[in-house]
């Protein structure tokens, strides 16, 4: 099994909208809406000529350079009639309107073209199989060709090197290394990095989380051993931890 579509076990029948038909009308839900966009925000953000502020759902900025981030979104839409799509337009608690977004004339979402350039990070938080795969499979182009954010030896954390992951706290970072245990503690399931557990990263999963796994075909226990690739917001307990929400923010690597 590939990577990327390993990648895709975040929602339970992920994996077959990745084996050939990934770019065939993921992320195109009811239609929330169109309009013309006026200005962009930043990275994933832009205002439409009527005021409407507009969030990308999908897709994390990457903090390396956010300038970056928002001239690549300005290239793909500035000044471009857009059509929104989701589930949802109910605004969130800061009066923006999420949403999967459609150049006119274009099949495929401005999520994926930013993924695909390197712009963004997948943020792997899409329930619907055949979205997930798309942009999966946009972001798995880009990190293979070494394109944009991914040009940079860094862009992948080293579970080895946990004050470098510390050093990204609150931010939305992409971790890779060896399992080398997988212990539960109460509620909470750590796929342990390192031996030091007060010092060196983890990835918690709480125990709600754990049918999702199994729906999914994947044993954590089957993770000690292996590289894998975890991706979430940092945060401190010691050591650097990421809490996993989803089962597609693990990406199991090949070899061990």
């Amino acid at each position: 099994m590939t990577g990327v579509a390993l990648r895709c076990l975040g929602a339970v029948t992920a994996c077959l909208g990745l084996l050939g038909h990934a770019h065939a009308g993921g992320c195109a839900f009811e239609t929330l809406g169109d309009g013309r966009v006026a200005a962009v925000i930043d990275a994933r953000s832009f205002r439409l000529d009527d005021g409407r502020e507009i969030r990308l759902a999908g897709i994390e900025p990457a903090d390396a350079d956010k300038a970056k981030g928002a001239a690549a979104l300005a290239a793909v839409v500035g000044g471009r009639d857009v059509t929104l799509h989701g589930a949802d337009d109910t605004p969130d608690r800061y009066g923006r309107q999420t949403a999967f977004v459609f150049v006119a004339g274009s099949e495929a979402p401005v999520q994926s073209e930013l993924l695909r350039q390197g712009a963004v990070l997948f943020s792997a938080n899409v329930a619907d199989s055949a979205c997930a795969g798309t942009l999966a499979e946009a972001e798995a182009t880009a990190m293979s060709a070494k394109l944009g954010i991914w040009s940079a030896p860094t862009a992948i954390k080293n579970a080895e090197s946990p004050g470098d992951i510390l050093a990204g706290i609150g931010r939305f970072t992409v971790v890779e290394g060896k399992v080398l245990s997988v212990r539960q503690s109460g509620a909470t399931t750590y796929l342990n990095f390192g031996r030091n557990w007060t010092q060196d990263f983890a990835a918690t999963i709480s125990r709600r989380m754990i049918p999702g796994f199994e729906a999914a075909g994947l044993s954590l226990k089957s993770l000690e051993n292996r590289r894998i690739r975890v991706r979430g917001f940092v945060s401190s307990r010691g050591g650097p931890r990421i809490e996993v929400l989803r089962v597609g923010q693990i990406e199991v690597l090949g070899g061990k």
